[in-house]
């Protein structure tokens, strides 16, 4: 009888802990699934800037735009990985003989999302070979200071070719160099709270020569900064706009 009384409390217990782990497998199911459904609505919206990137101005300082076309598997692919907006054109200063390709794309909805997607992983996936990377620094035609990376590309014979790319990113307000600024944790996490003043950008001005994205980048990194939440939240171009009838205006 003690026998049979011990094999059926053993037969319960296991029943307990059978029935506990299927109740804990359903709640993690559950708690999954909570907060991956909000990420996929997260993700099913871009979050909007006051200003969108495409009012970025076409004339700026003797410089004229034009868009340069990125293909519909890119952008789907930017979107759908971590771009809330962006634009990509190719200014030219007839004056001074320059052209610049400048690109800007703003990260809100998965900040971190734009990690890895930088020139130097970017350009050798389209046929540049890497020559080089050196930190420089950029002083805007407002006195802003911004540290960056000036990388180098070439492609050898028979499509001989060289380009200059300088980039630099904006963190929620803040210019940096460093792709390790938000490579933590807190900069993978996605923006569930829908805060467009938290964010990554990433800015990338390009030619053939550097003085060309020199003088480029010293004319318009003040008007991108202008376009991008400030560390306290603030989008100056978007103030401009509320007293200018709803239009951006090109910087002389």
């Amino acid at each position: 009888m003690l026998l049979r009384t011990r094999t059926a409390e053993g037969s319960a217990q296991v029943w307990f802990v059978w029935l506990l782990a299927v109740l804990l497998t359903v709640s993690a199911g559950i708690a999954y699934r909570v907060p991956a459904r909000r990420l996929e609505l997260l993700g099913a919206k871009p979050i909007a800037l006051p200003v969108p990137l495409s009012s970025f101005p076409m004339e700026i300082g003797g410089w004229v735009g034009s868009e340069l076309g990125i293909r519909a598997t890119t952008q789907e692919y930017m979107r759908e990985r971590f771009a809330d907006d962006f634009f990509s054109r190719r200014y030219v200063n007839a004056a001074a003989g320059a052209w610049a390709d400048v690109y800007v794309v703003y990260c809100s909805s998965r900040p971190g999302g734009i990690l890895g997607h930088r020139p130097g992983v970017c350009y050798p996936v389209n046929g540049w070979q890497h020559e080089s990377t050196e930190p420089s620094r950029l002083i805007s035609r407002g006195g802003r200071e911004i540290d960056c990376l000036k990388h180098r590309f070439y492609k050898p014979p028979p499509e001989y070719g060289r380009i200059v790319v300088l980039s630099f990113y904006v963190l929620d307000g803040r210019t940096t160099a460093k792709e390790s600024d938000f490579s933590g944790p807190f900069g993978r996490r996605p923006n569930i709270a829908r805060d467009p003043s938290r964010y990554v950008a990433q800015v990338q001005i390009s030619s053939a020569q550097d003085k060309s994205i020199e003088m480029a980048a010293e004319q318009m990194a003040d008007v991108i900064l202008d376009f991008l939440p400030d560390e306290n939240g603030r989008v100056k171009t978007a103030e401009s706009v509320g007293t200018s009838g709803g239009q951006t205006k090109s910087t002389e």
